[in-house]
């Protein structure tokens, strides 16, 4: 731990440190702004190893209280001689990777299971077991047993729909053992992917419309990285619990059931090409079911991969030009996700490059998605078309 006086000149150095690099190269600059983005980072990276040695050196035993009330021996003459902390850790860079990518596998999890691929399943045991259906001892037979014989020792339905209500915020009533449910998740998740979308179309409107262009204007990096840090830290506290263990079971169980379903009896007797295409048969052919596989199967990849970057720490890299190297991986699947969720009428898009307030509540002028709706499904049974049917009915 430093003085006060040591403190003060490390700033009052690096600041004119900073002054005199950018008379010398004012000429380069002009020609190159991505040269000032390097000068930039090499002073920062020094002024944060600075801070960092500082940070490690033993400071007195008090605290400095003593040096700075003037108690002891060791009381100061005068402020600059006392003993002045760097400051605590950055809160943004306390979020474990971990459970990040766990919420997204969740993701990933949910919109399966709201395209069927589980009732579908659930369907074809219900006819394996009446007899109603031609199979017998085919791989698809067997594994439909299995299935049956394995579900005590498995999650049951009702536990998932209580993690995705506690993490993802969707559904109805509370989450698990009576949590209290994430319901700002989707909004914040379509704001994030929204800003990143937004940021790209504008770089690339700046590309065609000048050369090397490098307005901030074309997209601002802050405003991406403040939504960034909005959704990473509404997940912080979500994503504990059994959510790790739960995610590795119920992805396994997503395995077989598409072993199942794209077994060679199983295809025989729906005719058809792959295991999707034996989904879909299904919630046409008993269900009646409106498809939306496509749509949600994309949301699901896409929204994995947009949580999984923000796993990483790249949304805190400060560089622009790093920046935009690293957002662009998530680039396409932003505007990907975006469009399919549009199609399903679960976000709207916005060119709004404000960040929502901390209260959640709607800017004025600014577009904000809806929470996913509950799923409709038109019956045979008697239910009129609209019927509102839960993921947890039985």
């Amino acid at each position: 731990m430093g003085t006060e006086k040591e403190y003060r000149e490390l700033f009052d150095r690096v600041a004119a440190l900073r002054g005199q690099v950018a008379g010398k190269l004012a000429n380069e600059l002009g020609s190159d702004p991505k040269l000032g983005d390097a000068v930039l980072k090499q002073l920062d990276d020094m002024l944060t190893a600075v801070e960092t040695e500082q940070r490690g050196r033993p400071g007195p035993a008090d605290g400095g209280i003593a040096q700075l009330v003037g108690l002891g021996d060791g009381s100061a003459a005068d402020l600059g001689a006392t003993a002045m902390p760097p400051g605590v850790d950055a809160y943004d860079e306390t979020v474990a990777s971990e459970r990040v990518i766990a919420v997204g596998d969740l993701y990933y999890l949910y919109q399966h299971e709201r395209i069927g691929v589980f009732r579908v399943v659930q369907k074809l045991q219900e006819l394996f077991q009446g007899g109603a259906i031609r199979l017998s001892d085919g791989p698809g037979a067997f594994g439909l047993y299995r299935f049956d014989r394995r579900d005590v020792l498995r999650y049951t339905r009702r536990d998932r729909v209580s993690a995705y209500r506690r993490v993802l915020g969707y559904g109805k009533g509370l989450g698990s053992a009576n949590s209290r449910p994430n319901t700002d998740f989707h909004q914040l998740f379509t704001q994030f992917s929204n800003q990143v979308a937004l940021f790209w179309r504008d770089k690339r409107i700046s590309d065609v419309v000048r050369e090397r262009a490098y307005d901030p204007s074309f997209g601002s990096v802050a405003v991406v990285r403040r939504s960034g840090l909005d959704l990473r830290n509404n997940l912080k506290f979500t994503s504990y619990g059994h959510l790790n263990v739960l995610r590795v079971e119920v992805m396994q169980l997503l395995t077989e059931a598409f072993k199942i379903l794209g077994s060679e009896d199983v295809l025989d007797l729906f005719g058809a090409a792959n295991a999707w295409d034996t989904v879909d048969e299904v919630l046409i052919r008993y269900f009646d079911q409106r498809l939306v596989s496509s749509p949600r199967q994309r949301m699901a990849v896409t929204g994995r991969q947009v949580l999984r970057w923000l796993a990483a720490p790249h949304i805190l890299e400060t560089t622009r030009s790093e920046f935009e190297a690293l957002l662009l991986e998530i680039a396409e699947p932003a505007e990907e996700w975006l469009t399919s969720a549009q199609s399903l009428r679960l976000a709207d898009r916005t060119n709004s490059r404000e960040v929502l307030p901390a209260d959640r509540q709607r800017p004025a002028g600014v577009a904000v998605s809806r929470a996913e709706p509950r799923p409709v499904t038109p019956r045979r049974n008697g239910h009129r078309p609209g019927t509102v049917i839960t993921l947890d009915r039985k």
